[in-house]
């Protein structure tokens, strides 16, 4: 027999979720402006909460890729879906407060109206910056052994 848990307890798991440190978690309005700011967020990116919210997504977008992210935001939002909510992950650069870059792996949620149209987006990222390190030490280090230099 399958029981509803009590509300109390799914908002307990749900706060638990938004308040973690280890991801980000981020929501928007459909213009890219950010509505809500986790403590993960804050780790990751380097901005507070109060200095996030409010500001356009670009605050952690690359200026060379901005063109791009927008042309793809507007073509989700237009479709209405993105493989990057059917468990697609996205990888990515993105910019810490600091200017730095670092590499970030994501999904997407669509929030939606009771009618369906969708009113904005969360998503959930998580900084893959030393994987993506080691993976291209590697790639050089494979490259470096098959190379005709090396024999």
């Amino acid at each position: 027999m399958t029981t509803k848990p009590p509300p109390d307890f799914t908002d307990a798991i749900a706060r638990a979720l938004l308040d973690t440190v280890s991801d980000a978690i981020l929501a928007t309005d459909r213009d890219g402006t950010i509505r809500f700011w986790n403590p993960g967020a804050a780790r990751i990116f380097g901005f507070t909460r109060e200095q996030a919210l409010g500001c356009s997504l670009d605050i952690i977008i690359p200026a060379n890729l901005r063109n791009r992210h927008w042309d793809g935001w507007n073509h989700a939002l237009t479709q209405g879906q993105s493989r990057y909510g059917a468990g697609d992950l996205l990888s990515v650069p993105a910019m810490t407060a600091d200017g730095h870059r670092i590499s970030v792996e994501f999904t997407i949620v669509f929030m939606r109206a009771s009618g369906g149209e969708i009113t904005g987006v969360i998503s959930i990222l998580r900084d893959v910056s030393a994987r993506f390190a080691e993976l291209r030490a590697l790639r050089s280090r494979l490259a470096a052994q098959a190379s005709p230099a090396s024999a």
